[in-house]
């Protein structure tokens, strides 16, 4: 039973409209079923087991009061399954809204806490607690999967006495907690004003520090030291009104999950970036490196000392900051790609991922900003009001024209020539209203003038938001 008939014997009509959504860095594909005003997602996974995880997890947490979507129903070799819609906003678009925020750190002690009471760990997948062969392959994976192709040198046994010895240490924390595995502003929807959670299937049994130093540290969202500092005190305040707490020794293990998870994460950066190429992961690593050396600055100097010593010549050689990704492979002869991004000022202009460092940067910060507008501050460039407040002051598509004879011009002489590859970024205040209206206006018409002559991929960076037109 595929999709559609998921839909049909949950809704009784068949969907009248299949749209892709983006599936961001997993193997899973999804899509957003509608008919008459009713709205589903269908999640088509590769392993039967891993949809069975999250769709038991999810039963457990709404029986627990939880916010996570109802799973609808499942096909028959559990390939397939439909899930609550719960819109297109993530948290990962609000950061700037810091109450909403601590909202989100605020529910973590409940997911973690009151989902374990009564779950059973072996419904999990692919393990059922934070152990040592899952610590170890996450430190392996830093080490080929990021240190390795950054080029750094080190001896392998001295690195691997301290990573062991990290390991070791990791898992005297107490673990009895559920581990969402990836708790972090993308894996949180906003709805009416309130989080709500998804991708929760890695989860597993684990300390509660972890997903706690997943989200505060989380690398994109760059939050402040006072800001993270203040979400670690509401989360603690949030924990102290379901368990005791011994704050000194909690804070003292945070700091140790905050090293391991930043170390995970460039691993995943190092492996999805450097290797599969894939621009998401390419930008995040800079944020992931200024978070490192952050925390290497408090960070115990008799503390695993080899290993961080090969940190410290890693942030000094700057061999992360600036990696360079090539055009995917199999482009065909005389095809141009075109890489067009939304993204905020306020944390940074964007690399040229293929190296060429070419193409155009619009400022779109000249244009009457909605943003400035509380009625609109939630919304995006994607928004039917945000679209009708821009297209209401005549300017933006001026700007667009302007914009496109550029580009035009500037692609006619790229295919002309044989060349593969242009870049068109597009800037303003918070990469959220102009920016990413201008870019989906932009790509579109770059696509209808060219057609299969180019690849045009969109990227809203500050949305985490990436489709290929």
């Amino acid at each position: 039973m595929g999709m559609e008939e998921l839909f049909r014997a949950k809704f009784g009509r068949s969907p009248e409209k299949i749209e892709p959504l983006t599936a961001a860095g997993s193997n899973r594909r999804y899509w957003r079923l509608s008919a008459d005003g009713i709205s589903a997602v269908g999640v088509k996974g590769t392993d039967s087991a891993e949809n069975r995880a999250f769709c038991e997890i999810a039963g457990h947490f709404r029986s627990k009061g939880i916010n996570v979507p109802e799973v609808y129903a499942v096909s028959d070799d559990g390939l397939c399954y439909l899930q609550e819609d719960l819109g297109d906003q993530s948290l990962f678009s609000c950061l700037s809204d810091r109450s909403l925020v601590r909202k989100a750190v605020e529910s973590l002690p409940t997911i973690q806490v009151k989902g374990a009471e009564g779950f059973d760990f072996d419904r999990c997948y692919p393990v059922k607690a934070f152990d040592s062969r899952s610590v170890m392959f996450d430190l392996n994976y830093f080490k080929y999967s990021f240190l390795k192709l950054c080029g750094v040198e080190f001896d392998e046994m001295l690195l691997q006495d301290d990573l062991e010895s990290l390991c070791s240490d990791l898992l005297k924390v107490p673990s009895d907690g559920f581990m969402y595995r990836d708790f972090q502003s993308r894996n949180v929807m906003v709805r009416d004003g309130q989080p709500w959670f998804i991708d929760f299937q890695g989860g597993r049994r684990g300390p509660l520090q972890y997903d706690l130093a997943s989200f505060v540290w989380q690398a994109k969202a760059a939050f402040p030291k006072d800001f993270k500092a203040e979400l670690v005190d509401a989360y603690i305040d949030a924990l102290k009104a379901l368990i005791p707490v011994d704050e000194p020794v909690f804070r003292n293990d945070l700091s140790l999950f905050v090293f391991f998870r930043t170390l995970q994460v460039l691993g995943a950066y190092g492996f999805r970036g450097l290797y599969e190429k894939k621009p998401h992961f390419v930008e995040s690593i800079p944020y992931a490196m200024r978070n490192l050396a952050e925390i290497l600055e408090d960070f115990p100097k008799d503390k695993y000392p080899y290993l961080v010593s090969v940190l410290n010549r890693l942030i000094e050689s700057r061999k992360a900051e600036k990696p360079v990704a090539r055009i995917p492979d199999g482009l065909q002869e005389g095809v141009l790609s075109v890489d067009v991004m939304s993204f905020s000022y306020k944390k940074g202009i964007p690399d040229d991922i293929s190296g060429n460092h070419g193409g155009y940067v619009f400022d779109c910060r000249g244009m009457h900003n909605p943003g400035r507008y509380e009625e609109y501050k939630h919304l995006t460039g994607l928004d039917q009001p945000v679209i009708d407040f821009l297209e209401s002051h005549g300017e933006v598509q001026e700007f667009i024209n302007d914009a496109c004879t550029m580009v035009y011009r500037h692609a006619d002489c790229f295919l002309e020539r044989g060349f593969n590859h242009l870049s068109v970024f597009f800037g303003c205040t918070g990469g959220q209203h102009r920016s990413v209206y201008c870019a989906e206006h932009v790509a579109a018409n770059i696509k209808a003038r060219y057609g299969d002559r180019v690849v045009v991929r969109l990227v809203h960076r500050e949305r985490g938001r990436d489709r290929v037109l």
